[in-house]
C-alpha cells in the first residue's frame, strides 16, 4: 500500500474518532462489552445488518440523512431497544446524519420493563408524565448528545420520517402485517423473540437484559460495517 493512501487511511480513522461520542461510564463498559461480541452474531443474521449498514452508508455518502424506523406491533419493547440503540451506536461510531426512529402497527406504551433494563445499561431515563397510559420518556445517553423523546405511536405518525426510510421490522407478527410499508425506500426484517413472554416470572429481568443486549450488540455491528 502506498504511503498516500496509508496517510488517507490514517486521516478518515483520525476524522472518525473525532465525531465519536465518548459515552460516560457505566454506559460506556456496557457498549464496549457488546461490541466485544460481534462473534455471537449468526453469519445469516449479518447478512441482514450489513443491508442495513449498506443503506445507511450509501446515504451518508450522498450527503441525505439516513433515517431508520424501528417497527413493531405494538411499539412497546423491542422496536424501542432498537431506536435507541441504533442512535448510541451511530454515535459511538462517529456516524453522523443518522435519525432513528420507532413505531407500531398500533400505539400501546413504551413497556417500563424495557425502560428499566435500559436503565440498568446505563441510560438516563425520567417522564413528567408518570401517570398517563402512553407517557414520553426522555432518555440521554451523553451530556453533548441531544436528548431523545421516546413514546408509543403507530409508525407513520409524526415525529416519524414518511418517506425515504429504512424500515426494520423487529418482530415477526408487524413483518406479516407489514408486507407493504408505504414511503420506505427499504423494507427489512431482523425479529427478536419478545421478552413479554417472561413478564411476572423470575426469569423476566434476565430475558429483558438478554434482549437488550441481543439488540445493543446487532445495533453497534451494523454501524461498524458503515
Amino acid at each position: 500500500m502506498s504511503l498516500l493512501v496509508v496517510s488517507a487511511t490514517v486521516l478518515a480513522a483520525a476524522v472518525g474518532a473525532d465525531k465519536a461520542v465518548r459515552l460516560d461510564s457505566p454506559l460506556r463498559e456496557y457498549v464496549e462489552a457488546r461490541a466485544a461480541e460481534f462473534d455471537q452474531i449468526p453469519e445469516e443474521r449479518r447478512v441482514q445488518l450489513r443491508e442495513i449498514a449498506r443503506f445507511v452508508r450509501e446515504r451518508v455518502r450522498s450527503g441525505q440523512p439516513a433515517l431508520l424506523t424501528f417497527i413493531c406491533t405494538h411499539n412497546s419493547r423491542r422496536s424501542h431497544l432498537a431506536q435507541i440503540w441504533a442512535k448510541v451506536a451511530a454515535a459511538y461510531y462517529g456516524v453522523g446524519g443518522v435519525e432513528t426512529f420507532s413505531g407500531g402497527t398500533e400505539a400501546t406504551a413504551f413497556n417500563p420493563r424495557a425502560v428499566n433494563a435500559l436503565r440498568r445499561a446505563g441510560f438516563t431515563i425520567s417522564t413528567s408524565e408518570p401517570g398517563v397510559s402512553n407517557p414520553r420518556y426522555q432518555v440521554r445517553f451523553h451530556d453533548s448528545a441531544p436528548t431523545m423523546e421516546c413514546f408509543s405511536k403507530v409508525y407513520d405518525e409524526d415525529p416519524n420520517p414518511k418517506k425515504d426510510f429504512c424500515a426494520v421490522m423487529t418482530c415477526s407478527q408487524a413483518d406479516q402485517s407489514c408486507p407493504l410499508v408505504v414511503g420506505a425506500a427499504l423494507r427489512i426484517a431482523v425479529p427478536y423473540e419478545d421478552p413479554k413472554a417472561f413478564d411476572g416470572t423470575v426469569e423476566e429481568t434476565e430475558k429483558y437484559d438478554e434482549r437488550c443486549k441481543q439488540i445493543a450488540r446487532e445495533m453497534l455491528y451494523i454501524f461498524s460495517q458503515v
